[in-house]
């Protein structure tokens, strides 16, 4: 069964962020927006692209358009705005895999890739677990760049999420 485990990695996702974008927001704006040296550069570079990320593999998932067409653009200079792109991106997330039956998550999706474009086809559930798995790496950057500028940042570890919802422990 693998849905449980899909829906799980949404709800950790959206907890996730929020813990995330809490110390963000708190940031002085020049540490925030400060090349660091992160493959997108700064916070808010590396936060669009997490957001541009999602709403490229979602398009690909559901089959719609609109998506953005480069991995560096800047969807939203304000990071309040962002924020709230962000909630609204996850809640999409988690309707989408809500609506998932474990027939979906056996089957196979297609799409076509941005950088050097190729036309793919491939299962849906490893799909997911790359998705999730890209969030997961570049909230880490994140997360390093926030420990060093604000001197602590939350643990975002799953097992944390898992403790705090209940979910996953039985």
């Amino acid at each position: 069964m693998l849905r449980p485990h899909f829906e799980m990695m949404a709800g950790y996702n959206g907890w996730a962020n929020e813990h995330l974008y809490d110390v963000a927001a708190a940031l002085p704006d020049e540490l925030y927006r400060k090349e660091h040296g992160a493959f997108f550069g700064s916070i808010h570079r590396t936060l669009n692209h997490i957001l541009v990320g999602d709403r490229i593999w979602m398009g690909r998932f559901t089959g719609t358009t609109g998506a953005p067409t480069k991995l560096d653009v800047v969807l939203f200079d304000d990071i309040d705005e962002l924020r709230m792109a962000r909630r609204s991106e996850d809640d999409r997330i988690t309707g989408y895999i809500g609506g998932l039956s474990e027939s979906d998550l056996a089957g196979r999706f297609r799409y076509r890739t941005i950088t050097n474009p190729t036309d793919m086809e491939q299962p849906l559930a490893p799909a997911l677990t790359h998705f999730f798995n890209h969030q997961t790496h570049h909230r880490g950057q994140v997360h390093c760049l926030l420990t060093q500028l604000a001197g602590d940042a939350p643990s975002l570890d799953l097992i944390q999420y898992q403790r705090a919802s209940g979910i996953g422990l039985t």
